[in-house]
């Protein structure tokens, strides 16, 4: 027989993933955490004293796979923040259940921090106002939580009768489920480039009024 694998953080926190991953946050207990562990409740409190500890371990494992690495580099900043924004999509969209979390846990983690001083640093060193660029940040934050937490397409009925004559324009509307991934990733991505292209205009007007500034009269 051989002997019992050894109880640690990384096992404890892939267990916690894997069973939000299935069932939600609300079915995240230590009792819970521990059968699926195969151990005693107690000895999880050896690594984490709390659930929150356990979840916040779990959020910060997510974040860290976050790519900001565009920003340390020559890209333009359309680009470093359309790579930002995708690399925190992917991460957080093969997780959905966890999202709430993420969007009300703390915001002081090191890895949070450590991503909003990157995208703040590589906008400011761009070109944009201090100001804008913490409001761009929080804007691609909100789009990217947003567009995990949950597809419309995913919750319609695949009933073609569920929509009939009630929905005039929905007729097609039961088909959309099992393509729910896919529109998921595409209004994404639509979304994305519309809020890009709109901060490019912005930053014209941004370059304009520099310039103007500069001018002597």
């Amino acid at each position: 027989m051989g002997r019992p694998r050894v109880l640690s953080r990384e096992r404890i926190r892939d267990a916690a993933l894997m069973i939000i991953d299935r069932g939600g946050l609300g079915e995240l207990s230590m009792r819970r955490l521990a059968a699926e562990l195969g151990v005693q409740a107690a000895s999880l409190y050896k690594h984490y004293p709390t659930k929150d500890d356990v979840l916040d371990d779990v959020a910060s494992q997510i974040i860290t796979a976050v790519d900001i690495s565009a920003f340390d580099t020559d890209v333009d900043w359309p680009d470093a923040l359309t790579a930002w924004a995708r690399s925190y999509h992917g991460a957080l969209v093969s997780h959905p259940n966890l999202v709430p979390f993420l969007a009300s846990g703390p915001g002081q983690r090191d890895e949070s921090l450590r991503i909003a001083d990157a995208v703040h640093g590589g906008l400011t060193r761009a070109g944009w106002p201090p100001r804008e660029s913490t409001l761009i940040g929080e804007a691609v934050r909100s789009l990217v939580l947003g567009s995990t937490f949950g597809s419309f397409s995913r919750r319609l009925a695949d009933d073609a009768e569920v929509y009939r004559g009630k929905y005039p324009h929905m007729g097609q509307a039961h088909l959309l489920r099992s393509k729910a991934s896919q529109i998921a990733s595409a209004s994404f991505e639509l979304a994305l480039r519309a809020f890009v292209d709109g901060l490019r205009v912005q930053f014209a007007e941004v370059e304009d009024r520099r310039k103007r500034r500069s001018t002597p009269v």
